[in-house]
């Protein structure tokens, strides 16, 4: 026989685990399932073992990569705040999340992300976009104090410069002022024409520009004032307030120049002033004064005591037939205004200053005492 060198022993397929073994695998499975459950439990634990079991972490609790995770909505309680504002946070900041997605590098960093949580801001809308863009925020008008004059602003506009009203005119000063109100007005060319005459229906819009009397209820229908005419408001408002009267017949004669006594007249009427007692004795200052009209003498003698009597070059020459001219006109409205009390008295040596009965006055001239006797005879 062939001796053959001996073989390795065949292991035996049939041979059974020991108890041993069995149990030394049980122990080893049962300690790697209770390291595994006891890592996944401790969501606060910093070890990363998903990281290990696979390259790319799986968010826990099915949520998808790239999904927030919804808030849920809480009941909302008497004087609670909103759902939208973090108390952590000062009023003026403005929470975003950082990312649309859980990070893969940690399973428990969910709880870090808040889902466009954003607090109600102070600002303007243009003051916060500004803040988020990086842009310097425009300030609006409304951000702005308001801030009070300390002093009104005068509403009233500098007088007009016309050029036919040298600065040495005696009507200047008179001009300027009701020219700056708007009582006066002047020319397309820039004139104000002072020695022009001024008719009626002129004068009537110059009396409603400068009492301002309310329009009169029951209009008086003259025969020579048409309907659509220019002045007729004006007209209408001028007899409703006693300053100016008609002719008989129904007749205002619009186109009619008025004279100096009529402006004297229709002022001392208007402003409803009271004869004096002394009439005689308050026009011994004009040297004609037997020229005054008879129906005028206690107005005249009312306007003279009132100061409204404007008499260019000489104060004792009254002229009072004589026609009214536009920078007349206007120095005695701005001296009834003065008695009014609507504006400030003007320093002019062509003012006629009335005399007070109690004060001592040169005897009248002859001829005009007969010439107020006769006159008020013949008005009674």
């Amino acid at each position: 026989m062939t001796n053959r060198p001996p073989s390795e022993p065949e292991s035996s397929q049939t041979t059974a685990l020991g108890f041993d073994e069995f149990i030394a695998i049980l122990v080893a499975f049962t300690t790697i399932g209770a390291i595994l459950f006891w890592s996944l439990s401790r969501r606060d634990s910093s070890w990363d073992l998903n990281g290990l079991l696979s390259p790319s972490s799986t968010p826990s609790r099915g949520v998808q990569p790239n999904q927030v995770l919804p808030s849920s909505t809480p009941q909302v309680e008497p004087n609670a705040a909103p759902n939208n504002v973090l108390p952590s946070f000062p009023p003026e900041a403005v929470v975003e999340p950082k990312t649309s997605s859980f990070p893969t590098n940690s399973a428990t960093s969910y709880r870090a992300v808040l889902p466009s949580a954003q607090v109600i801001p102070t600002q303007s809308p243009q003051t916060l976009v500004a803040s988020t863009t990086g842009l310097e925020p425009s300030i609006t008008s409304s951000a702005l104090p308001l801030v009070t004059p300390a002093k009104q602003k005068s509403i009233i506009p500098p007088p007009i410069a016309f050029n036919d009203v040298p600065n040495n005119f005696w009507g200047r000063p008179f001009i300027d002022v009701l020219s700056s109100r708007g009582i006066l007005k002047g020319f397309p060319d820039y004139s104000f024409r002072p020695n022009q005459p001024v008719n009626r229906a002129e004068f009537a819009a110059i009396l409603q520009k400068a009492f301002d009397q309310e329009p009169s209820k029951t209009a008086i229908a003259f025969q020579d004032v048409p309907a659509k005419f220019w002045a007729t408001p004006a007209i209408d408002q001028a007899i409703s307030a006693g300053f100016l009267k008609g002719y008989p017949k129904k007749s205002f004669k619009p186109q009619q120049n008025i004279s100096r006594v009529q402006v004297l007249v229709a002022l001392a009427s208007g402003l409803n002033l009271k004869a004096p007692t002394s009439q005689n004795q308050i026009l011994s200052v004009y040297k004609d004064a037997k020229d005054i009209p008879t129906y005028a003498i206690s107005k005249i003698a009312a306007a003279t005591a009132n100061d409204l009597v404007v008499n260019y070059p000489n104060p004792q020459i009254l002229a009072p037939n004589k026609v009214a001219t536009r920078a007349e006109v206007a120095a005695m409205i701005y001296q009834a205004l003065v008695k009014r009390g609507k504006l400030e008295a003007i320093p002019s040596q062509n003012i006629v200053r009335g005399r007070s009965p109690s004060q001592s006055s040169p005897t009248p001239k002859p001829n005009l005492k007969g010439n107020l006797s006769a006159e008020s005879s013949s008005q009674q």
